[in-house]
């Protein structure tokens, strides 16, 4: 089979094409992903404009992946009553709208309002992503469905890619390289007109992106996109949860997903803290330090995107759930190595769970929602629900991480526990699903 014949057979369903929506929304998954990584080093960057402890500053993910939650099963309700493209639309305006009150949130000078901003961002990211990934999904035979999600997937870590570089480059770089040590000892005055100044740096990229994002709308609203021509309408909200819930690879999904959601958030927030603390061991200066932590956590993120092109083309060969496993069991290795170095070796080990990562998220999501139908939207919600694992576990890593030393190790090297016991979660995942999938191929 030639490549073009691959391709249609990917983006295509009964003769119809489907090529110009898997791009639209494609994008949307890039801009999700911008949102995503811009946020995670803005722990550490509250944290030493307010003064706060790590579990302060932890409060932004609480914030972030709280909106997720919160906005999940409303969202599918929405997209069940209307379509998929409303729910993305929706979605972008609530993204572009929690942007822009980063400006009001800069003026008032107090940490709560940007809580408020980032909640009513991913407000509108739970919009898109329940809307997105099962869209994707229904775009060709459900054959393929793993792999075209891991496909449209494969453009979120370019996204990624750049927020971690705006972070890096236009935020870090530019706040006060005062550390936090010296800004506790500044007076009130001193200390407000060095906040205002991070704050106003802080802020441009969020209102350049609502800006990008309000295009974005406007381009989708003005495209004719494709239908589910088998879209029911009624919400049986109730009735269904207890369908969907009762099937085993699904709610057994939602649970692996809450981890892995937890073990990515936790290595991708939390390489700064561990960076700083080896890289200020080695007599360096604290913002030195972060800024060449965050040069690591970008390389991670390269590593994320073309293992998930290579993931994706191994999708070919191996099963899904089986894949999955192995790259489960080589992040808990990956993540030893996290808790036992303390050296430079620890930060390599942190680099390449990147890898293993890369494949889990799509491929979850692929083999929870099999045999759902038009239950995909509803079962989506669910499993875009299990993002709050992002918002429970990266405070309880903080907490860890506050303690400074544990059990004679570094408390940040102690602190990555959690994502070793998440990697074992998905193990478990994996290796149910491979199991499931040899059974089926048995009976067929």
């Amino acid at each position: 089979m030639n490549n073009t014949t691959q391709k249609k057979s990917i983006l295509s369903k009964d003769g119809v094409s489907y090529v110009v929506p898997f791009i639209l929304i494609t994008s949307c998954f890039a801009l999700w992903g911008f949102a995503n990584d811009i946020t995670n080093p803005m722990v550490k960057a509250f944290s030493k404009i307010f003064r706060m402890s790590v579990t302060d500053g932890a409060l932004v993910q609480v914030a972030f992946y709280g909106g997720y939650f919160a906005m999940a099963f409303p969202a599918a309700m929405f997209i069940r009553k209307y379509s998929y493209k409303a729910g993305i639309l929706l979605g972008l305006g609530l993204y572009a709208t929690g942007a822009f009150l980063f400006f009001p949130a800069m003026h008032i000078g107090s940490y709560y309002p940007f809580l408020i901003a980032y909640f009513i961002l991913t407000c509108g990211l739970s919009f898109l992503e329940t809307s997105s990934n099962p869209y994707i999904l229904s775009m060709g035979t459900e054959e393929t469905s793993t792999r075209r999600l891991n496909l449209a997937q494969s453009f979120n870590p370019m996204g990624s890619l750049l927020g971690m570089y705006v972070a890096m480059n236009f935020i870090q770089n530019r706040l006060h390289p005062m550390d936090t040590a010296g800004r506790s000892q500044l007076s009130a005055a001193e200390f407000e007109a060095m906040r205002d100044s991070d704050l106003s740096i802080l802020i441009a990229p969020y209102l350049a992106i609502g800006i990008i994002v309000l295009v974005m709308l406007v381009l989708i609203r003005l495209t004719k996109m494709p239908k589910n021509a088998d879209q029911s309408h009624d919400i049986n909200f109730i009735p269904t949860l207890k369908r969907i819930f009762h099937i085993h690879h699904y709610r057994e999904g939602v649970i692996a997903q809450f981890f892995y959601v937890g073990a990515q958030i936790m290595c991708w927030t939390f390489i700064i803290q561990y960076g700083t603390r080896l890289f200020m061991s080695q007599g360096m200066g604290e913002q030195e330090a972060e800024v060449l932590s965050q040069q690591y956590n970008i390389v991670a993120m390269v590593i994320f995107c073309v293992s998930r092109f290579v993931c994706t083309f191994m999708l070919r060969y191996l099963s899904p759930g089986l894949l999955l496993k192995i790259l489960a069991i080589a992040g808990c290795v990956f993540t030893a190595g996290v808790i036992g170095f303390q050296n430079i070796w620890g930060m390599y080990c942190l680099v390449a769970v990147s890898a293993c990562m890369s494949l889990m998220f799509p491929t979850i999501y692929g083999i929870a929602l099999q045999g759902l139908g038009d239950d995909a939207k509803f079962g989506a919600a669910g499993l875009i629900m299990a993002i709050l694992g992002g918002s429970v576990l990266p405070p309880l890593q903080a907490y860890i991480i506050d303690m400074h030393t544990l059990l004679g190790l570094p408390a940040v090297n102690v602190s990555f526990i959690l994502p070793f016991i998440c990697f074992v979660v998905i193990i478990i995942y994996g290796h149910r699903s491979y199991q499931r999938e040899k059974r089926v191929l048995k009976d067929n």
